[in-house]
C-alpha cells in the first residue's frame, strides 16, 4: 500500500463493486426535465421509506433537481443500454427521442424498467465532490425485469448461480459448485 493517495487508482478499486444503473429524472414546476445516469442509488430506510442517489457538484443538471420537488429513479432493465448512454452523454435535449410518461411532480418515468422509484426530495447533504440526493419514496413500480449492472468499467447482466440446498445455506457449507 503506498503513501500517496491515487484518486484513479481509487476509482479502479470502487469498479469491482458491481451495481444497478439508474437513470434518475425531475422536472421543474415551469417543465424544465433533466436526466442523469447514476450508479450510486442505495436505500437508506424502510420507515419512512428513503432512498439515495448522488450527483457531481459541478452537473449542469444539479439546479433543476434542487429546484423540483420531486425525482424519480428508473432502474435499468438488462435491454435498456441505450438508456444509460443517452443520460450520461451530454446533449441539447436527451429527451428528445426518448419515450417516456410524468410522474409524481412531472418527473420524467420510463416504460419497461426494472423498478422505478417515485420521490419527494427529502434531504440534500455535502458528500466532498458530490451532493447526496435522498427522497422519501411516495411511490413504487416493481416490474421484476433483470437488470442492468455496470462492473469495472462495462454493462453486464445477471448471471444466477445454481441455488444451494437450504439446508447447506443452514449449517454453513453452502457453495455453488
Amino acid at each position: 500500500m503506498s503513501d500517496v493517495f491515487d484518486p484513479r487508482a481509487f476509482r479502479r478499486a470502487l469498479g469491482n463493486f458491481a451495481t444497478g444503473v439508474t437513470v434518475v429524472t425531475a422536472a421543474t414546476a415551469s417543465g424544465r426535465k433533466v436526466g442523469v445516469t447514476a450508479n450510486s442509488f442505495n436505500s437508506v430506510s424502510l420507515d419512512p421509506p428513503l432512498v439515495l442517489w448522488s450527483i457531481d457538484k459541478r452537473s449542469n443538471s444539479h439546479e433543476v433537481f434542487e429546484e423540483a420537488s420531486h425525482f424519480a429513479v428508473n432502474v435499468l432493465a438488462a435491454d435498456q443500454v441505450h438508456l444509460s448512454n443517452n443520460f450520461a452523454r451530454p446533449r441539447e435535449d436527451r429527451f428528445a427521442l426518448i419515450e417516456y410518461e410524468p410522474g409524481q411532480g412531472g418527473s420524467p418515468v420510463f416504460a419497461d424498467c426494472s423498478a422505478r422509484f417515485h420521490c419527494e426530495k427529502y434531504q440534500q447533504i455535502d458528500g466532498g465532490d458530490h451532493w447526496i440526493m435522498i427522497g422519501k419514496v411516495v411511490a413504487f413500480d416493481d416490474f421484476g425485469r433483470a437488470p442492468l449492472l455496470y462492473h469495472q468499467g462495462a454493462y453486464a447482466q445477471v448471471q444466477a448461480l445454481r441455488p444451494c440446498a437450504p439446508e447447506a445455506v443452514q449449517n454453513g457449507t453452502a457453495t455453488t459448485n
